[in-house]
């Protein structure tokens, strides 16, 4: 947690700090940047379901019979923010390869900045399910904030936010409209631009993850 953003967490694990680096370096290839992605993404997930419950199972090992611990409840929900969420889904589907996945289709009006809408697919059982947002750059937050009030609309009562970096900026907008959803990041940068890009930032991640720029 942070001082000024009690319900962020900076995950600061030695190897995501590293992949991290990595990411930011605009030397890095597309096929890179693609694959460093899911691996930075595959680590945080970890760190995002530490708190799953579990319950007991009785389990036969090739030795005997035991009580053996097995998550809880239904299955989790992943949910990226297209486009650029996609990147960062693989890892995590690598680490809970059940979890059932929702899409959110926004992008962000050239003139005004406001987050548009134009997708929403999720499962009809999403209120009975831990949902997680995922979208690597948290620049003004507002499409993030957007995509959870969806969340919230279509019944999701358990969400969580995961991004690879965030703007000071973004972190006062979704705080403030979610201050229930609990935020992962890799890093606080240090501000945006004049064009409302995170600096230093990594470039945008849609392009440099799809080789559109």
């Amino acid at each position: 947690m942070t001082d000024r953003f009690p319900t962020v967490t900076v995950i600061d694990h030695p190897l995501v700090q590293h992949k991290l680096t990595l990411l930011r370096d605009k030397a890095t290839s597309t096929a890179g940047f693609r694959r460093i992605a899911r691996e930075i993404s595959l680590l945080m997930c970890y760190e995002v379901t530490r708190d799953l419950p579990l319950h007991d199972v009785e389990v036969e090992t090739p030795l005997e019979r035991m009580q053996a611990p097995q998550l809880s409840g239904k299955k989790l929900c992943f949910v990226p923010i297209l486009r650029a969420g996609n990147g960062i889904l693989d890892g995590m589907l690598e680490a809970v390869p059940g979890a059932r996945v929702g899409h959110i289709g926004l992008y962000r009006d050239p003139q005004t900045l406001a987050p548009v809408q134009y997708y929403l697919k999720l499962p009809e059982d999403i209120g009975e399910r831990l949902v997680i947002v995922v979208d690597p750059m948290l620049a003004t937050g507002h499409s993030a904030a957007a995509g959870v009030t969806l969340l919230k609309r279509a019944g999701a009562a358990q969400i969580r936010l995961v991004c690879l970096i965030a703007a000071p900026e973004g972190l006062s907008t979704f705080t403030a409209e979610h201050p229930d959803v609990p935020l992962f990041t890799a890093a606080i940068d240090r501000c945006l631009d004049e064009h409302s890009y995170i600096r230093p930032g990594l470039g945008d991640a849609g392009d440099r993850l799809y080789g559109t720029k």
